[in-house]
């Protein structure tokens, strides 16, 4: 998780996150028409405020894309996940969640992405999960959820990086246990029941220490190499070629 999301006053919990309108913001010559319409202005939620749930996505293992689920509709099985989905487990990252919002920067910098390329579960609109911290609560459709993790270690720099000038996704998925199982299908609404105070106690302490060592790698890259590496990633788009999620920057070179 970066810096940009902690909150820098001491008079909130550890690990809440400060409203920042600058993370939902995209260069409006960057922005399509009709990413532009797909993007809401989302504010810091609370106990409360409610989402939409767009799509419900799974794999049948792991290392690929997820596909929306057939009838979109399933179950959600407490300390497990979605059930049918490969990622699901008795871990704590049983579900993720990734937004319309964040799917669209994704667009409006030219990828041909959709609903369920992130890997994400829960795709959703309206609500900017990624600004809940650790512990908060949510009902999706008849079942409960508890964000146990923000953002997700990328070790290597991929496409998205070099064309977004960020590493955007893997910092933007949440991921959550599961508390009290429940059906969920596309339409369902996701409602914030209480703000966390920045820890879930399903989250090993490794898995915080892996966000730490991840940043000191990421601050050791050569930033020639970085500027080679994007301009490669612009000169592949140049040529018609499409950028997908997670693809590596080195099948661009030539």
């Amino acid at each position: 998780m970066s810096d940009d999301v902690q909150s820098t006053d001491a008079n909130q919990p550890q690990g809440v996150p400060v409203a920042d309108p600058r993370r939902m913001a995209i260069p409006s010559d960057a922005m399509s028409p009709e990413a532009a319409a797909n993007i809401t202005n989302l504010v810091m939620p609370q106990a409360g405020d409610t989402g939409i749930i767009t799509s419900l996505n799974a794999s049948p293992r792991k290392g690929t894309r997820k596909e929306p689920v057939t009838g979109g509709e399933g179950d959600l099985k407490v300390d497990w996940g979605l059930v049918g989905d490969a990622h699901a487990g008795a871990w704590h990252r049983q579900v993720s969640l990734l937004s319309e919002e964040s799917i669209a920067k994704a667009k409006a910098a030219g990828l041909d992405v959709k609903a369920g390329d992130f890997g994400e579960n829960l795709t959703t609109r309206g609500l900017d999960v990624l600004a809940l911290p650790m512990g908060s609560r949510l009902r999706a459709g008849d079942a409960e959820l508890e964000i146990s993790q923000i953002g997700k270690v990328c070790h290597t720099r991929c496409a998205i990086y070099y064309l977004a000038g960020d590493c955007i996704f893997p910092r933007e998925g949440i991921f959550a246990v599961v508390r009290k199982p429940g059906h969920v299908k596309v339409g369902d609404t996701l409602e914030v029941l209480s703000i966390g105070d920045g820890h879930c106690d399903a989250t090993p302490q490794s898995a915080i220490d892996e966000f730490a060592q991840a940043a000191a790698e990421l601050a050791e890259l050569d930033q020639d190499e970085d500027h080679k590496k994007a301009e490669a990633v612009r000169e592949a788009l140049a040529r018609g070629e499409r950028i997908t999620a997670s693809q590596s920057v080195e099948d661009l070179i030539r």
